[in-house]
């Protein structure tokens, strides 16, 4: 039965039908006043904190697992978790009363005080457990980088991440558990063949609906990972209108290569998004990893970032420098635009009704091309940038050959450095040419001054961000970091 107007998921091994609940009701506040299931914890209410971490299970593209990842519970909206499989803290313990190993590890190593977050850490560990047979204590401290602790200290619980695999695997949820058939059943059997459609919700399942959708209800809100919508209901209180979810659009979904470069859909995650892009572009990794906790990456999409143009957006600077081109829709028209002209002015971006972001498309790697991206913010993790910047250069015989350099932070916009790529092409590649370049991003830029940074250092860090890029290239045996992998992606 294709219920159109309720929203189904597993809990337990059960399925779960809910209906008549309001279009943008979390999964935290069904979890708590609903479900009364209450291991899950608001604490933010905005995605930063992670006492509201829980799993979430989707069957893979090729139906012989079930990938389960830590996402936010606060921010995301219940309709959205229509057709997979709900995980929470009180799911691990076995029906004899065993708990995990990831929360016996908790218990040995005294891991908990108040105990308010800790069942945020533990679903936060227990999506890396089924993850990684023996996690490294750095894939430890990625998986925890978007929980926050007040009391215990956070020593214990990395402690018991890296130790939670010595424990004898369990008889509930092990890590065979994403492989097991009944699991694939259950998610297949209530996989949608028609738009799941509640009062102001849609989620269309192929790209011609949402068309059709979107024609019909010009001014519907278009929802892809809802980590920055999400916070419109939970702290701005907003009331929101028809919301179009895109989430399961089945066209969005994919990354492709071809000979034009790499395709990644509207909704591809940030997590996959960001890993297809690193295989490409290793020195990105850290950009990857720095752009939020796992759990926003696994909600949030590269195509919501892009449409959502915020002017510290991460993931702009880089795919401007890369020359990057969106595929837009509206209706039955098709046209493609360099990411570069999509934005107009602060939150004011080239679309028309009824018109929305396909996908993104990167052109294939240049061997020559010499590219970085730096990101500067008042914490490493989980924040929000002040600059980021991007560098696309390519170097002949000495001399630039060409340069595309993108900033985020800067201005209204992310937007390339024109002056500055002007007094870079052509000239030699070397300590006087940067320096003449530095200069003319002051005439490039005339940055804000804000909360987050003042203008004078938000130019200065641009400055800086070119000359770091020059020591880094023409003296690749000066070491100014340390390339982060990517985190495992589930």
């Amino acid at each position: 039965m294709d219920a159109s107007d309720t929203v189904r998921f597993v809990l337990d091994g059960q399925l779960v039908s809910v209906a008549g609940v309001p279009p943008t009701m979390t999964v935290l506040e069904y979890l708590r006043d609903v479900a009364h299931r209450t291991g899950t914890k608001e604490g933010c209410a905005e995605g930063d904190c992670g006492a509201c971490t829980v799993g979430l299970g989707e069957l893979a593209q090729d139906g012989t697992r079930v990938r389960y990842r830590a996402i936010n519970s606060c921010i995301r909206f219940l309709p959205s978790i229509d057709g997979q499989e709900l995980v929470t803290v009180e799911s691990l313990r076995s029906a004899a009363g065993d708990l995990h190993p990831v929360q016996q590890a908790m218990v040995d190593h005294h891991a908990s005080q108040c105990g308010f977050c800790t069942p945020g850490f533990v679903m936060s560990l227990f999506a890396l457990y089924l993850q990684q047979p023996s996690p490294t204590r750095e894939q430890v401290l990625e998986a925890l980088s978007g929980n926050l602790c007040r009391c215990t200290g956070y020593r214990p619980i990395i402690e018991a991440g890296c130790r939670m695999a010595e424990y004898p695997p369990p008889k509930h949820w092990d890590r065979d558990t994403q492989y097991s058939s009944d699991r694939c059943d259950a998610l297949r059997s209530i996989r949608r063949e028609q738009a799941l459609r509640l009062p102001g919700w849609y989620s269309p399942r192929n790209i011609d609906e949402l068309a059709t959708i979107l024609e019909a209800n010009p001014e519907a809100l278009v929802l892809a990972g809802g980590t920055d919508i999400g916070l419109w209901v939970t702290k701005q209180l907003r009331e929101l209108p028809t919301i179009v979810y895109v989430g399961e659009v089945v066209q969005f979904r994919q990354v492709r290569r071809d000979v034009d470069g790499l395709v990644i859909g509207a909704a591809v995650s940030l997590n996959d998004a960001w890993a297809a892009i690193a295989q490409d572009w290793p020195q990105l990794g850290e950009l990857a990893q720095r752009f939020g906790s796992p759990p926003v990456r696994n909600s949030g999409t590269l195509g919501g970032n892009i449409a959502n143009g915020s002017p510290i957006g991460d993931s702009m600077p880089v795919l401007i420098a890369l020359g990057a081109q969106l595929e837009l829709r509206q209706g039955a028209s098709t046209r493609h635009l360099p990411l570069e002209r999509f934005y107009l002015g602060y939150q004011r971006k080239d679309l028309k009704p009824a018109e929305f972001v396909v996908s993104v498309r990167i052109p294939p790697r240049q061997a020559e091309l010499l590219v970085a991206s730096y990101k500067v913010s008042k914490r490493f993790d989980q924040d929000i940038s002040a600059v980021c910047a991007a560098f696309a250069i390519q170097i002949q015989s000495g001399r630039v050959a060409a340069a595309r350099i993108a900033f985020g932070g800067m201005a209204a916009v992310p937007s390339r450095a024109a002056m500055t790529e002007t007094c870079l092409i052509n000239a030699a590649w070397n300590e006087s040419t940067v320096t003449a370049a530095m200069g003319a991003l002051a005439q490039d830029f005339q940055p804000l001054s804000d909360l987050r940074a003042s203008s004078r250092y938000r130019l200065q860090c641009a400055q800086n961000l070119l000359r770091r890029f020059f020591i880094e290239t023409a003296s690749p045996e000066v070491a100014l970091r340390t390339d982060a992998a990517l985190p495992a992606v589930g």
